[in-house]
């Protein structure tokens, strides 16, 4: 059977390797839910009540709040770092200078972070006004973040971050 893989995988290599980075991602995935939980149940529980308005973030007391806000901002942190990790090593086999493109890392992980922050208030409300609990409306609102990041972090890492030539 491994090798019924193997040869298809070498048949489809482009599409073997979009298949390993939503698999993999998953890890980054389980980072972000196991923070993000975490976060809005332990950490900054007692900051849900608390509105948090600045800039163009708005989150209400009753959709997360103050604690809302930073439990999407850590559980994206720590997903994004766990993704570097194993996509470099596992799906694309970078061997290109860090150095020499962290900086579109970076600034990938701040765009795309920039909309997980920003989108979350809303899609929140938007599951909260279905009468779904906060639970699960910040769950869901997670979902459609992460379905976010892979359109823009998947193009991103394979021709520009972790390309296979310098």
């Amino acid at each position: 059977m491994t090798s019924a893989i193997q040869k298809w995988a070498d048949e489809h290599p482009d599409l073997w390797e979009f298949i390993k980075f939503n698999v993999l991602s998953n890890l980054a995935t389980i980072t972000n839910f196991v923070l993000l939980w975490i976060g809005t149940n332990i950490l900054f529980d007692a900051l849900s009540n608390n509105s948090f308005h600045w800039f163009i973030f708005h989150y209400d007391e009753g959709n997360g709040g103050f604690g809302g806000f930073l439990s999407f901002l850590i559980a994206y942190t720590g997903a994004q770092i766990v993704n570097y990790i194993v996509q470099r090593k596992f799906v694309f086999g970078a061997e290109n200078s860090i150095k020499s493109t962290l900086h579109w890392y970076i600034l990938t992980v701040v765009v795309a972070g920039f909309i997980s922050i920003v989108l979350p208030q809303y899609t929140t409300n938007i599951f909260l006004d279905f009468g779904l609990n906060l639970t699960i409306s910040q769950t869901l609102a997670n979902v459609i973040n992460i379905l976010i990041q892979v359109a823009i972090n998947y193009p991103m890492m394979k021709f520009v971050i972790m390309k296979k030539h310098d």
